[in-house]
This record gives C-alpha cells, sequence and structure tokens, in this order.
C-alpha cells in the first residue's frame, strides 16, 4: 500500500479540484464509479433511513441515497473539504423531494457523532486516501446502530500479475501529481469489519482492468457480544 498524503494536503487538494471533481474521476475510471455509488446505495439505503454519507464530497451517493431514503429519511454528509461541499450543497438545491440533507465539515478517522446514531453509513472512494483505512471503517462501524448496514466501494489491485505491474508503473506517474491521483491507492478493509463481527451482505469487484473498485455492503450485529466491543 502507497503512503497515504498528509491529511492538510489532501484537503487542498479537494478543495481545488473540487469544481471538476466529478468529471476527472468519471473519465480516470470509466464511468464505473458511479455504478458503484448505484450498487452501495441499493444494498444498503431503505426508505426512512437516517443515513451518513462519509467523505462525502460533492454529493453525488448522497442525493442517490436521498432519493432511496424518501421523504422520511434523512443524510447527513460530511467531509474533510469545504470546497467539496459547497459543490454538494449547489447540486441539492437543485434536487426536488428525497431525504433532506445536511452537511457538515470532519475528518472520517474522528466522527463527531455519538456512538449508534445512523440506520446505516456510506463512504464511495473516500477510504482510499485516508493513512488508515482500517481505523476509518470502524469510525462508521461506532457511529451505525445495531443491525444496521455500511456500504462501502474503494479502490483494489487488478487481479492479474502482469495487470497490477502495469497499474504500479502508471500509478508511479500519476502519484508525481496529487490533483490528478487525489491520493487514492488500494486497500483493504473487509477484515476489520469481520473481526467486529460484521455479516457480509455483498461484495463485488467492479471498474476497469488497471484500476477496480471493491463493493462491500455488511451488516453490524443485532445484538454485540465480545465481538462488536471497540
Amino acid at each position: 500500500m502507497r503512503t497515504a498524503l498528509d491529511t492538510g494536503v489532501l484537503q487542498s487538494v479537494y478543495d481545488r479540484v473540487a469544481g471538476r471533481y466529478d468529471l476527472q474521476h468519471a473519465i480516470l475510471t470509466g464511468g464505473s464509479d458511479q455504478r458503484g455509488r448505484r450498487l452501495v446505495v441499493d444494498a444498503t439505503v431503505k426508505p426512512g433511513d437516517a443515513v451518513l454519507d462519509c467523505g462525502s464530497g460533492t454529493g453525488s451517493t448522497a442525493l442517490l441515497a436521498a432519493r432511496a431514503a424518501g421523504p422520511g429519511g434523512r443524510i447527513t454528509l460530511i467531509d474533510l473539504s469545504a470546497g467539496m461541499l459547497d459543490q454538494a450543497k449547489t447540486r441539492a438545491r437543485r434536487v426536488e423531494g428525497g431525504a433532506p440533507m445536511e452537511l457538515c465539515t470532519g475528518d472520517m478517522l474522528e466522527l463527531p457523532f455519538v456512538d449508534d446514531s445512523f440506520d446505516c453509513a456510506l463512504s464511495t472512494y473516500s477510504i482510499c486516501p485516508v493513512y488508515d483505512p482500517a481505523k476509518g471503517v470502524l469510525e462508521l462501524y461506532r457511529v451505525v446502530k445495531p443491525g444496521g448496514r455500511i456500504g462501502i466501494a474503494h479502490s483494489a489491485k487488478p487481479g492479474r500479475a502482469g495487470v497490477k505491474w502495469l497499474a504500479d508503473r502508471v500509478e508511479d506517474l500519476i502519484w508525481r501529481c496529487p490533483a490528478l491521483s487525489l491520493g487514492c491507492r488500494s486497500v483493504w478493509v473487509l477484515p476489520a469489519l469481520q473481526r467486529a463481527g460484521c455479516r457480509v451482505l455483498l461484495q463485488k469487484y467492479i471498474g476497469v482492468p488497471l484500476w477496480p473498485f471493491f463493493v462491500l455492503v455488511v451488516e453490524k450485529p443485532a445484538v454485540l457480544g465480545s465481538a462488536g466491543k471497540q
């Protein structure tokens, strides 16, 4: 795993690219980023849910979640970058119906919410840049109610050795330009959630061969035993 960019650098990078982020990410991923968002939301959010979209960026996932949760739901967006949240706020104003949305800035490694606050939590492509991905998903686990769901999409390593070698070489070049790489790197967080006692509801690889995504949806234990105590 590549060393994560400094948190301050990440915040500055995402503030600068906020206006073009959606287009840039869609081009680099061949449009599979939005497919991953839909998979996560469809398998995670139910009508009436209180939803946390963590590392919400420009709100692409939150808008899908708002429609899925409906008027009886509630969507909370949190992101390190105020610039990205400004984009999300602008987009939210154009959407009628669905769950109301609240926006706040914050670090997904230290979420400003009490335990068991949400019916479900989402993280689409936001766990990839953080310096401690396992801690990030356990923060999601902490703020989700027992029996609730956690939906994640993150960058993954290519399956074939030759493709992995080529991806590494391309990433060596892209990594020199944080505004292009966005600090994203392949991570693996499933073991941390399994150790916490979560039940896997969905796991699926999608995306282009060089930069695949792993889509993961798990359920927090309804009754927390020793495995669920953090």
